[in-house]
């Protein structure tokens, strides 16, 4: 087989990139504008090996020793002219063939998909985000027909449009005529004889823009926002396809977010939740007052109904539950510890029986512990 490698000089692991930049640099020097009729052949062995090695597919069959632009497919020529089991099976029962006619230079593009962090709070109300992507768009220079600017499509010479040519061959059933894609034209019906110098008559380029993307309440980690056509341009300047933007929501300092419930820990002294209290919480919505009833327990929940995270496609929020944290007081002073040792009196507590109970983890522990692996 032909090396298309060697012909664009690049190495058989080359990425896709290597392989373009080595193509336009040789479409520029070969051209036939610049290098005249004694590039013209090296300019179409150029074009055939890159319309083979840019295909993931064609260059896949390739490297397993299948020319897909040679007229027999690559096929093995074990039943003589080239022509392979393949062609047989097709001829005889159907499998597939070439299309009845020129295949479409434009086709749709690939779907991409990108990853967008977001905050908990844009997580909770919603957002509007800018977002820049790098996606293959439509070229300016020829609108999306490959074409230098002043030429236009050729029709095939060899198949004369139809994208397909047929062929006898022998094998050992005798003669057989079978339907193959035209290898001139690629099925296409039509050759670009001045490929635009800018998208490598490709009719896309790949171009950084700005899209706005609202980000709906109530997303969270994993949650993919669809934005419809505004994925890769396909080749032949053919529709985009669909961009999907990923959610990554980042860990909040204070909240621990479990479906669309906030939790966090509220710490207060013993002596604020014996006697009972009034404070202030920050949370998502501002400033809210938390009423501690005179004997609050440790590991007593606070519930405040409604100010969680958003439901996503759908109306209301979550709540936002305050675990109460009872600190014990260390280092007293003299005045202090006789104050302690007073209220023990009073109550009887000089020397408390000691109680066992069963070991049960709050709420919050559990979930600190899920979200820590443990």
């Amino acid at each position: 087989m032909t090396d298309y490698y060697e012909i664009l000089g690049v190495p058989r692991d080359a990425s896709a990139e290597q392989i373009k930049k080595s193509y336009r640099k040789l479409a520029r020097e070969l051209h036939p504008d610049v290098a005249g009729e004694a590039g013209e052949e090296r300019f179409k062995d150029v074009a055939r090996a890159y319309e083979v090695l840019s295909n993931p597919d064609k260059r896949q069959q390739y490297d397993m020793g299948v020319d897909p632009s040679s007229p027999s497919g690559g096929a093995g020529a074990g039943f003589g002219n080239g022509f392979g089991f393949q062609d047989i099976f097709e001829t005889f029962f159907g499998g597939g063939g070439a299309p009845a006619g020129p295949v479409p230079r434009a086709r749709r593009g690939q779907d991409a998909l990108v990853r967008m962090d977001i905050d908990l709070a844009e997580a909770a109300f919603g957002a509007k985000r800018e977002l820049q992507v790098d996606t293959a768009v439509v070229c300016s220079t020829c609108s999306g027909n490959g074409c230098r600017p002043g030429t236009d499509l050729k029709t095939c010479e060899v198949c004369h449009g139809r994208g397909n040519v047929q062929r006898v061959a022998r094998s050992f059933l005798g003669q057989v005529m079978t339907t193959a894609p035209c290898a001139a034209c690629q099925g296409f019906g039509t050759v670009i004889p001045e490929p635009c110098a800018d998208c490598s008559g490709e009719g896309r380029v790949r171009s950084r823009r700005t899209l706005t993307v609202n980000v709906p309440a109530g997303v969270d980690t994993g949650t993919r926002i669809k934005l419809t056509s505004q994925g890769e341009v396909g080749p032949g300047g053919g529709p985009a396809g669909d961009l999907y933007v990923e959610i990554r929501e980042k860990p909040h300092e204070t909240f621990v977010r479990r479906g669309d419930d906030l939790h966090c820990t509220l710490q207060v002294p013993m002596t604020a939740a014996a006697l009972g209290t009034v404070l202030e919480l920050e949370t998502l919505d501002g400033e809210q007052e938390i009423d501690l009833r005179p004997g609050t327990q440790p590991g007593q929940v606070v519930t405040l109904k409604g100010l969680g995270v958003g439901h996503l496609h759908a109306g209301g929020r979550g709540d936002l539950n305050v675990h109460v944290e009872v600190q014990v007081p260390a280092g007293l002073d003299e005045e202090q510890t006789e104050l302690l040792r007073s209220l023990a009196t009073l109550r009887g507590e000089e020397r408390p029986e000691p109680r066992l109970t069963a070991a049960h983890p709050g709420v919050f522990s559990r979930l600190r512990d899920k979200l820590s692996g443990r």
